[in-house]
């Protein structure tokens, strides 16, 4: 099977069934994109949508995040999760704004250089944001892949070299192509080839799908448990936030605010840790 096959089938399909998102709408800079994929990181696409659009609007270019504290950046967060991304997209923008003119630059190995911005992300905003030939691999590619091009259930826990290196492989030669190809392969594992229950019946690769023409065999070992929230020092740390996001945090406000003082103590440490939260007097506690 040539390599483009899977491209060229994703890249068709994605031209009529492709969500609208304002990430992906004409005019948007390389800064919305990459405030979109700091947004996304583990986080569904409606959720981050309101919270996107708001932020743009507000913040159109890094400059102008860079100039307001970074607790102004954490409030209008609000509830995506993962805060501390809040905290990194300030520090990128500030180093936009003092080391390259306002402007997120195209260079890959510049990219990473950039706070908050690990590999994905970098190409990501390189593919997404400039049409370069990047691997664009997230948890979607990687089980898309390793279905239809190799025939198993599931793309493994992270990604690795080989993941790299495999989609590379997959991808037109034709920088925009690629680019085009990368979003393509990522939509169809968000909507269609999905971890529990795959729409095989409407997958544009069905009948060039390694995985399918196997019988789609199962997982091989036992399966992944995702992580519980309710009860554990993430729910802690994000009720503290709640409450600091309203205003000035007060020790004397813990008693009602969670019934095991002690983790809650635990959550308060790391978010000073974290910079999340900064002391503002005695037992009093604010957003940077």
């Amino acid at each position: 099977m040539p390599s483009t096959t899977l491209a060229d089938r994703a890249v068709r399909w994605y031209a009529t069934a492709a969500r609208d998102l304002p990430w992906r709408r004409p005019g948007t800079t390389a800064w919305g994109v990459l405030t979109s994929e700091v947004m996304l990181q583990q986080t569904p696409a409606a959720r981050v949508a309101p919270v996107y659009e708001e932020w743009m609007r507000r913040w159109p270019e890094p400059a102008e995040l860079a100039a307001e504290a970074a607790g102004a950046a954490i409030r209008a967060w609000g509830r995506l999760g993962y805060p501390r991304r809040a905290l990194r997209l300030h520090q990128c923008a500030t180093v936009l704004a003092t080391d390259h003119g306002g402007v997120v630059p195209d260079d890959l190995s510049v990219l990473l250089g950039l706070p908050g911005v690990g590999a994905y992300t970098a190409r990501a905003v390189a593919a997404f944001a400039f049409g370069q030939r990047q691997p664009v691999v997230d948890t979607n590619v990687r089980r898309l892949v390793a279905r239809a091009h190799r025939g198993r259930a599931d793309g493994g826990p992270a990604t690795t070299t080989d993941d790299l290196l495999t989609v590379t492989d997959l991808l037109p030669r034709q920088p925009a192509k690629a680019a085009r190809a990368s979003i393509a392969f990522m939509e169809l594992g968000a909507l269609i080839c999905t971890a529990r229950a795959p729409s095989c019946a409407d997958c544009p690769l069905r009948t060039v799908c390694a995985w399918d023409r196997a019988g789609r065999p199962p997982v091989e070992g036992p399966r992944r448990r995702s992580q519980g929230y309710a009860g554990t020092d993430r729910q802690a740390r994000g009720v503290l936030m709640a409450l600091a996001r309203a205003g000035t945090l007060h020790a004397a406000a813990f008693d009602d605010a969670w019934p095991d003082q002690v983790q809650l103590q635990r959550a308060l440490d790391g978010l000073l840790e974290d910079g999340l939260l900064i002391m503002a007097g005695p037992d009093q506690y604010e957003l940077p």
